[in-house]
């Protein structure tokens, strides 16, 4: 079995490389540090991006800088600050990324966020 221990380290995310993704508007710019069972990304929304897809996967969602707007599917959203933080598992919404003037994340996802397979009785 694949050991997912982490041992002490550091990311110097100067050093890390930025891939860049379109939205439907805007552009988003990922830098991505993979783990088994993990994924720890530095994300950048340019100004007016608006994600091109409705995403399902769990995250904990730290803003950086700026502030951007987490649209849900079924009509709600949420306003995130700098400072803010959300949090969702697996499957448990379908949403995507809004934001006016740009904003900087820190995004942590991976197998902790998956929801327990159900049991039968």
């Amino acid at each position: 079995m694949p050991s997912s221990n982490i041992p002490f380290q550091t990311i110097d995310w100067a050093k890390v490389p930025k891939t860049e993704y379109p939205g439907e508007t805007g552009m988003a710019s990922w830098q991505t540090v993979q783990y088994e069972g993990l994924r720890i990304r530095i994300v950048e929304y340019s100004t007016g991006y608006i994600a091109d897809h409705w995403c399902k996967k769990g995250h904990i969602v730290q803003c950086l800088e700026g502030s951007f707007t987490s649209e849900m599917s079924d009509g709600s959203a949420f306003k995130l600050d700098q400072g803010m933080t959300y949090i969702v598992s697996d499957n448990l919404s379908s949403h995507r990324s809004v934001t006016e003037t740009g904003v900087k994340l820190l995004i942590i996802d991976g197998d902790f966020l998956q929801l327990p397979p159900e049991t039968s009785l």
